[in-house]
């Protein structure tokens, strides 16, 4: 029952993201800012606490490399797209391979085809997102997480549906 509720609300917050792409992927690098700029204050006071001088310097820089990434995103959320938008290309491939030897080892049966078919559409995304690189911006972040959230939720619903079934 709870992996279906789960799988509801990521539905409903996929489509969310795709009513509103450029909200969504300007949202997620102001959010990961904060978060890195966060961390960075969190590791620069935690450096203070190093019981040697070595410890200290690197856990100052490291602290001061994670302030600074913090504060080029939060300034520069379009540039910052940009490297996000590699690494998301490298996750979707990653997830849909993913997806499809779990898709396979489950059976079609069993859930199986809709992890199979969300694999596909997975390294779909991936394709198309290289595709467009560098051209894609913000928005297609908000897409692509969207049309994401939404297939992992129908993945989701499917698993919930089949563990009702068995039980």
């Amino acid at each position: 029952m709870a992996i279906t509720v789960l799988g509801v609300i990521c539905i409903i917050l996929g489509i969310l993201a795709m009513l509103a792409p450029g909200f969504t992927g300007l949202s997620i690098m102001l959010f990961l800012g904060v978060l890195l700029l966060i961390g960075g204050i969190v590791r620069i006071i935690w450096a203070f606490k190093a019981h040697s001088l070595g410890k200290w310097l690197l856990k100052l820089l490291i602290g001061g490399l994670t302030l600074i990434c913090g504060i080029l995103l939060i300034n520069r959320p379009i540039l910052a797209s940009g490297v996000i938008t590699i690494i998301l290309t490298a996750y979707f491939l990653l997830d849909g391979i993913v997806e499809l030897i779990a898709g396979i080892k489950v059976g079609v049966g069993s859930g199986g085809g809709w992890l199979l078919f969300g694999g596909i559409i997975s390294i779909l995304l991936a394709i198309i997102l290289w595709k467009q690189f560098p051209i894609s911006g913000i928005w297609i972040l908000g897409i692509l997480l969207g049309i994401k959230l939404f297939f992992m939720g129908l993945i989701m619903v499917a698993a919930g549906s089949a563990l009702r079934l068995k039980t």
